[in-house]
């Protein structure tokens, strides 16, 4: 693979938080612990050593072991949960939902970053160990978010109803969605591996969690990656104090209030937070928890406790609360001697809304780090590029802007009319001049006039642009061409186009090579040609 990069300012994909944050911009410092450099991860290791007890390595272990029983794993992986009861072993966290067959391409660059920082980390902190792991989401409850992927601009659906958390679902009816999409793969022996790691993954396994754990021990175990599936008793019973706090002093929403009040001065917002930000889950229950008349209450049922009730209930059934997407970051920080949370921009975003709760409870805050992004062109699409004269800087504008930029650039006549316009502009500066010298009664008249006239203008030069396009068709059309080829659906291709595309092409040598190429540490968008 050849490997270039742009930055992520020039894609036109990202945030303005993401870019002040790339930018270490002093506003936003004190929502974040540490800026993600290899040399800031020495504090980090250190704070979170005297924060993460031997009790609750030993717990987070076991719990491990139990899960990987389900799976054939490598050695590296074993021993790597094993490691996880020295106090000298750290985490590197993504996290991600249990979409369908992975979902989008970005779920392979977030796991590639990173079993590649803690390879980076290891050889500049060789006395500690420090291992990839990848939270799976099983007590979500979005099923329209990942009941599907995109396989060569079509969507491969799985249309069933839901309940409940989503790691409990039945792969019932996946049978069907498995022969649709066999029936697109071909018959090569790259479209054979793709049939029996899906039918392997959802066929022989019962539930969506077990699934999403096969799969994905099967693309990266030869790495050493841990998965967890953190909805068990086990792990949930060293968060009691945490749920109880936030059922009887609503931490979270205090805090989180807080800080999202000065981030909407200048950003978006990602998540809001509620009274009390966790779940009751219990069979095909996964529903909201809140405090009315003296009770608390499960929404849409008829579950309700006092206030003792409810304690006994925590007590007795830690694993029966679920947090929500408040909550979630901060059960993660308790349960696992983590450095570093990898994440897309927006899941970034709302771990930053979140830093003024971590201080409140006295968990420390994990570095944040944009995961990598990339996109992966073939030969032909570079040289189809390179014909055109397209720049990278240029295939990531939006498509008119793309059209419209390179129109004129290719054109034999000058379309752009802003010459024309600033002496006009300059005429009407002279005439208001004029007006004030003699009456200003008629400053209105002549403001309406220059309107008029740089209307004109761009009227006509909008018509010359457009006919321009219908003059270059055919550039027009190539130009169009590519960048849909390597935009689906107008968004980035990482956020579209399933793995399997590429592994039907490139098959088993593709996440090595991901694996290669992608520095999670460079802070910039690669594309990588192949």
């Amino acid at each position: 693979m050849k490997k270039d990069y742009i930055r992520f300012h020039d894609t036109g994909y990202f945030s303005k938080l993401m870019f002040d944050f790339l930018d270490e911009n002093q506003e936003i410092q004190v929502f974040y612990n540490r800026y993600p450099k290899i040399e800031n991860f020495k504090s980090q290791i250190e704070e979170k050593r005297g924060s993460f007890d031997s009790a609750s390595r030993i717990t987070l272990a076991s719990a491990l072991s139990k899960q990987y029983k389900k799976i054939e794993s490598s050695e590296l992986t074993i021993q790597n949960i094993e490691s996880l009861k020295s106090e000298n072993t750290f985490t590197i966290t993504t996290g991600h939902q249990l979409n369908l067959f992975t979902g989008p391409l970005y779920f392979l660059y977030k796991i590639v970053s990173t079993i590649n920082l803690s390879k980076e980390l290891k050889t500049k902190y060789p006395e500690c160990n420090f291992v990839p792991v990848y939270w799976m989401a099983t007590e979500d409850h979005d099923f329209d978010e990942i009941n599907y992927f995109s396989f060569k601009g079509k969507k491969v659906q799985w249309n069933r109803a839901s309940a409940g958390a989503v790691g409990n679902l039945s792969t019932e009816g996946l049978e069907d969605v498995f022969k649709v999409f066999s029936e697109q793969l071909g018959n090569t022996q790259n479209a054979e591996m793709l049939r029996a790691l899906f039918s392997k993954a959802y066929l022989d396994h019962d539930n969506l969690a077990d699934a999403t754990l096969f799969l994905a021990n099967e693309l990266f175990k030869d790495y050493g990656l841990v998965i967890i599936d953190a909805n068990v008793a086990e792990l949930k019973r060293g968060f009691i104090p945490i749920i109880k706090e936030e059922l009887l002093e609503q931490t979270s929403y205090k805090c989180v209030s807080e800080s999202n009040k000065i981030l909407s001065e200048s950003y978006s917002i990602q998540v809001n937070p509620r009274e009390i930000n966790l779940f009751y889950l219990n069979k095909d229950i996964r529903e909201r928890i809140v405090f009315e008349d003296d009770l608390y209450k499960v929404l849409s049922t008829n579950i309700s406790w006092s206030k003792s009730g409810i304690l006994k209930e925590v007590s007795d059934f830690p694993e029966r609360f679920s947090p929500n997407v408040i909550m979630r970051p901060l059960y993660q920080e308790v349960i696992l001697p983590n450095l570093c949370y990898i994440g897309g921009g927006g899941e970034l975003a709302y771990w930053m809304q979140l830093k003024n709760y971590f201080d409140k409870v006295e968990i420390t805050f994990p570095i944040l780090l944009l995961r990598n992004s990339a996109l992966i062109q073939t030969e032909k699409q570079a040289k189809k590029l390179k014909k055109l004269d397209i720049s990278l800087e240029d295939v990531f504008l939006k498509r008119d802007a793309l059209i419209n930029k390179k129109v004129r650039e290719i054109s034999n006549i000058d379309i752009d009319l802003s010459v024309q316009k600033n002496h006009l502009k300059q005429q009407f500066e002279n005439l208001y001049h004029l007006a004030k010298k003699t009456d200003e009664s008629f400053l209105g008249a002549i403001k309406a006039q220059e309107i008029k006239q740089l209307k004109g203008l761009e009227n006509l030069e909008k018509r010359l642009l457009k006919a321009q396009k219908r003059k270059l068709s055919d550039e027009v059309e190539r130009m169009t061409d590519i960048q849909n080829e390597l935009f689906p659906n107008g968004s980035l291709q990482e956020r579209n186009t399933n793995f399997s595309e590429f592994y039907l092409e490139y098959g088993e040598q593709l996440i090595p090579d991901l694996i290669e190429n992608l520095k999670p540490l460079k802070n910039e968008f690669t594309i990588l040609t192949v």
